[in-house]
């Protein structure tokens, strides 16, 4: 097994600008907005293996796809050129509420 090399800079930053094109390919099937957009992704973090780990949520608990995006979410990220895995976590504390929508997100449902 190869030893792990701290990352530079340099190509955290391109992991994370195509772990985030990845995730905004991702929709909730009921609303027309990105789970990235709409504050559903707590946290990425990116090892020094390039394994990635994400916590999300839901819109709701009850959410219909609750069995199925995790899974959406973990072949997004690990097609992302240079991820060596992923692992996705969903975690509902603190609950999702409308404040973490972008402003992109809030446009595009009319909620101002």
């Amino acid at each position: 097994m190869t030893p792990a090399v701290a990352l530079a800079p340099e190509e955290i930053d391109t992991l994370t600008d195509g772990l985030v094109a990845a995730l905004k390919t991702v929709y909730d099937p009921e609303i027309p907005v990105d789970i990235y957009e709409l504050g559903l992704i707590y946290k990425i973090d990116i090892d020094d293996n390039r394994f990635v780990s994400v916590d999300m949520t839901l819109t709701a608990p009850a959410c219909p796809v609750a069995g199925e995006m995790p899974g959406w979410v973990e072949t997004a990220v690990t097609n992302v050129p240079g991820v060596s895995g992923a692992k996705v976590t969903m975690v509902f504390d603190p609950p999702w509420d409308q404040s973490r929508m972008s402003d992109e997100a809030r446009v595009a449902l009319d909620m101002w």
